[in-house]
């Protein structure tokens, strides 16, 4: 039982047991360097410097373009590559559908799926019996009040809906959460969504970019002027990617979305559509969820 701590000590005493490592000259035997040096100081000297040689490894394969060479790893003009490749492929994809509603529509209408209504106008009009004599066309007090309260009123007020029957369709511009809604008493013609920064913001339809440059308040603005008396504005971008004249397709990506301008309290897409030179409500032609 005695032997184990002898072997303990006889341990100890090898790692801490001193030698010499003497550098001399081949020649004259001179003496030129020497260290003192114990195991237990080799072993702590070669683990700090093979964890000193890891750790610089690794960080210079992390944060250098040598990392381009290691299996795995792309380079950053791939990335970029990539990352326009992913904005072509979602506007092309938004075309697409566009394109196969309007096939869809004109198949029907060739192969008659969509057929024409025919009816005879004058045996509606003989259908309905009145007398005319006992007909009272003299307004109410009711209907009196109504008609002054109209004519009253602002000839020039905001509209919530479009002055006349609409033909487009409109698709959202960015996918994120609506934030702050249109509101007349508070005269914000818009609806905000919160978006990442420089998130791809499209046109909501085809039309032509009327208006593409920068402001002190709103930051970077673009708006697109569509059929039907449409106009669509989008606000505070960190950057336009149309000039003014150019031609857009609907879905197309027309800017990245940031929080430029003094008015912007964050990252977000201000977002307003007008028609027939007055503001609408947006979520009434949009379904932004």
């Amino acid at each position: 039982m005695a032997e184990k701590p002898k072997d303990k000590r006889k341990f100890r005493q090898k790692l801490i047991h001193k030698y010499r490592m003497v550098i001399l000259n081949e020649e004259t035997f001179e003496e030129k360097i020497s260290f003192k040096l114990t195991r237990l100081n080799v072993f702590i000297f070669s683990g700090l410097f093979s964890i000193l040689l890891i750790v610089g490894t690794i960080f210079l394969i992390a944060f250098t373009p040598l990392r381009e060479y290691i299996p795995g790893y792309s380079s950053t003009q791939l990335k970029k590559d990539a990352t326009k490749l992913v904005y072509k492929a979602d506007s092309l994809q938004q075309v697409l559908e566009v394109n196969n509603l309007y096939i869809e529509k004109v198949r029907g209408l060739l192969t008659g799926e969509v057929s024409e209504v025919l009816f005879d106008k004058d045996s509606v009009l003989a259908a309905i019996q009145y007398d005319k004599d006992s007909l009272n066309l003299a307004p109410s007090s009711l209907d009196i009040e109504f008609r002054n309260e109209i004519e009253s009123a602002d000839r020039y007020s905001i509209f919530t809906e479009a002055t006349k029957d609409v033909d487009i369709v409109f698709f959202a511009p960015v996918a994120g959460t609506l934030t702050d809604g249109y509101n007349l008493e508070k005269k914000h013609f818009a609806v905000d969504i919160a978006v990442e920064m420089g998130t791809p913001v499209k046109t909501v339809a085809d039309g032509t970019v009327i208006f593409a440059e920068w402001t002190a308040e709103t930051g970077n603005v673009i708006i697109v002027k569509h059929t039907s008396g449409f106009i669509s504005i989008y606000k505070h971008n960190t950057a336009l990617h149309k000039h003014q004249g150019d031609l857009v397709k609907s879905g197309e990506v027309i800017a990245s979305a940031g929080s430029t301008g003094e008015l912007s309290t964050g990252p977000h897409l201000h977002f307003e559509l007008w028609n027939e030179g007055y503001p609408v409500d947006p979520t009434n032609y949009i379904d932004f969820e």
